[in-house]
């Protein structure tokens, strides 16, 4: 698989090359027209499905021709993985110890709030609800980012956008995002491709052939039909390519579906066993 970012500073990233995306339908023109606004964008869909590739390829488009080359070729897009204990702390900032002095450290919120660059909050509900209340001043027509610690009110870069992603199908209802946080975004809705879009797809990524790209993809569109089992998620495109690189790395194509399938989508026996038939069946 291509790798379009080498990592800089933690969580942010470094264009080199364009980020690959095959699109699915109207996102990209839906995403640069919310961008030209400066509207924020919620992603929702499945995990696995490129939501994040998305937002990478997006980061490329929008900063490539940007007036501020330098700072768009170091900090374009800026991605933080949130999960249970994300405090708003962890976003903003906080003061460190430095030698003899306390000096303060902007959370990776604030450097892309100053230096206009794309913040990327990766499956938001997982962190906590008192969290999600910072973005509110950001997502509306203030665009200001207050910080409590050092009593800075801060003006949102003309190029700083917000862009937050979750799994509708994995949320409860004490991990779903409040309505007063999603009314303030654009909505996209992605989802997995069909198969033989997502074929295309596993190819690019790994460089298998044709027929075997075409048949992992119709396992991850029979898998994901496994609804009498109570297997709501199905397999991700992701698992999928991951199958494809093993199999291109010399594995065993059946081997390679139950490392990377099989044994990867869940650790139920009986959905394993109905997985690994439809393994049997369609590949030789």
């Amino acid at each position: 698989m291509n790798q379009p970012f080498t990592p800089h500073s933690g969580d942010a990233h470094r264009l080199t090359t364009e980020p690959w995306y095959l699109p699915l339908g109207d996102e990209v023109a839906v995403f640069e027209a919310a961008y030209r606004q400066r509207l924020p964008v919620l992603l929702k869909g499945p995990t696995g499905c490129g939501k994040t590739r998305f937002v990478e390829h997006m980061a490329w488009r929008l900063y490539r021709h940007s007036d501020s080359a330098r700072r768009a070729l170091e900090t374009p897009l800026l991605t933080v993985a949130c999960h249970e204990d994300l405090t708003a702390t962890d976003l903003v900032g906080r003061y460190l110890l430095s030698g003899d002095e306390t000096v303060w450290m902007d959370g990776p919120l604030t450097r892309a709030v100053r230096s206009g660059a794309i913040c990327y909050l990766d499956e938001i509900v997982e962190a906590r609800k008192d969290t999600t209340v910072v973005v509110h001043s950001l997502t509306d027509h203030r665009r200001l980012l207050p910080i409590e610690k050092t009593g800075e009110l801060l003006d949102a870069h003309p190029d700083f956008l917000l862009v937050i992603s979750y799994n509708p199908g994995y949320q409860s209802v004490l991990k779903d995002l409040k309505p007063s946080t999603r009314q303030r975004f654009v909505s996209l809705e992605f989802d997995y491709p069909a198969p033989e879009v997502e074929a295309a797809i596993i190819m690019h990524e790994s460089g298998l052939d044709a027929g075997t790209a075409e048949r992992l993809a119709l396992i991850g569109a029979k898998v994901r039909n496994l609804r009498e089992h109570g297997f709501e998620e199905g397999v991700s495109t992701r698992l999928l390519v991951y199958t494809a690189q093993l199999i291109a790395g010399g594995i065993a194509p059946r081997r390679a579906c139950e490392a990377a399938i099989v044994r990867a989508v869940t650790d139920d026996r009986e959905v394993q066993q109905a997985v690994a038939d439809i393994v049997d069946v369609l590949l030789p």
